[in-house]
């Protein structure tokens, strides 16, 4: 059982607040009103992920150096100008730059965040408890997406446009700002400074020791092994995920037995259908360790559960393709739950190969290769939506990530 102190309720509020980002739920129908093609959505969200990919280690090296709350304040604020780009300067050439500053807050933030939650477990001696404790927090990180999604359903249908969502995501990201500040010093870690009169080479000095830690750890192929496993399995459902938003809004639109309802029922259908989503999401999230003892051991139920996850999409795209909506959603529902089932048990498996003096750094590196991978295949499932639809672009890529699966199956 998890100690549920007070710092317990932290790492979940700031879940909870992090993933109140009202904009998940309507972000290519965001970019579809302001008559974007779904290549140049792709090729946002490739400018996105190689930035990311870009500053990923940087900022995890200067996390474990200089301090993770440090990293993490930095992180908001980064998002929060990225927010106001996006609804005072809508227009492509600004969103890519929206998109670097959001690249920035991620770059900051990915990896620290679990780093510090790690470091806890670690002082607390409980760091057998790590999957059902990070399983717990994540679960409040669902919880914050499921309301995020009826609130944005709300702020869509009173002001009639879709950007007001991001000035709305401002205030909870604030929020987090302040939560950030109150974080206890101990969980910045152990630092290894190095003293020097002569500022840059001190900085410089830090750095490049903390990088050869960080590359002596890569030489295990057990490490490698399950990083890619983890990070190929989230770079396609961060890369299809939002998919499911134009699907839920022809579903509204056509279903006879949703006539009744306003004009606006794709956004009430979107809103309640995300909602119903993370809801599902966040106890897949919380029983992740239950899930996990029903294997023989942790790598043999994230084998399973990657195998698993992406036959639903496959099987999502051959219902679209068929017209059948309402079962293309269903299973974009178990595909999100099956990713939450995952997470926690991913950051349970890789946290327990990499030294906790360079956790960030390590994790940081697993979603520096979870971002090339949405990098590489976002532009291209646009390009195959685009030309072929929807259903043919998901199907194509979850064939591609299945067979890689003989070669990554952690051990």
């Amino acid at each position: 059982m998890i100690p549920k102190d007070k710092q317990l309720f932290k790492f979940s509020a700031y879940g909870f607040l992090k993933n109140l980002r009202f904009f998940d739920a309507f972000i290519i129908l965001f970019f579809r009103q302001q008559g974007i093609s779904f290549l140049q959505i792709g090729t946002l969200i490739s400018i996105r992920e190689i930035s990311i990919a870009v500053l990923e280690i940087p900022t995890g090296i200067i996390a474990d150096s200089y301090g993770r709350r440090n990293s993490m304040i930095f992180s908001f604020l980064s998002y929060i100008i990225s927010f106001l780009i996006f609804f005072f300067f809508p227009k492509f050439s600004n969103y890519i730059i929206a998109m670097i500053f959001f690249a920035l807050g991620e770059a900051f933030r990915t990896g620290t965040h679990k780093a510090m939650i790690l470091e806890y477990l670690n002082i607390k001696n409980i760091k057998h408890l790590k999957v059902e404790y990070y399983g717990f927090t994540r679960s409040w990180s669902q919880k914050g997406s499921a309301l995020a999604a009826l609130i944005a359903g709300g702020i869509v249908l009173f002001s009639g446009n879709y950007k007001y969502i991001f000035l709305c995501s401002i205030v909870p990201y604030i929020l987090a700002l302040f939560l950030m500040i109150s974080y206890p010093k101990e969980l910045d870690g152990i630092t290894k400074k190095v003293s020097h009169p002569n500022f840059l080479k001190a900085v410089w000095m830090n750095l490049s020791n903390t990088i050869r830690e960080f590359m002596n750890v890569f030489k295990d192929p057990l490490l490698r092994r399950s990083i890619i496993n983890s990070s190929l399995f989230d770079g396609l459902f961060k890369t299809v995920k939002d998919y499911i938003q134009p699907i839920i809004k022809a579903f509204a639109i056509s279903a006879p037995f949703l006539i009744f309802m306003s004009e606006k029922r794709d956004t009430i259908i979107i809103s309640i259908v995300y909602f119903v989503l993370f809801l599902l999401s966040s106890f897949a999230s919380g029983n992740s360790e239950k899930f996990k003892n029903k294997f023989a051991s942790l790598a043999g139920a994230i084998n399973k559960s990657y195998i698993l996850g992406i036959l639903f999409v496959i099987i999502s795209g051959i219902f679209y393709i068929c017209g059948l909506n309402l079962i293309t959603i269903i299973c974009f529902i178990l595909f999100y739950m099956f990713q939450n089932l995952r997470r926690p048990m991913n950051v349970g498996y890789i946290s327990g190969i990499i030294p906790s003096g360079i956790m960030a750094s390590g994790l940081s590196a697993e979603s520096q290769l979870k971002t090339f991978f949405i990098a590489v295949l976002s532009p291209v499932t646009g390009y195959l939506a685009d030309t072929f639809g929807i259903g043919i672009a998901i199907i194509i890529l979850s064939f591609l990530t299945l067979s890689a699966f003989p070669l990554i199956r952690v051990r």
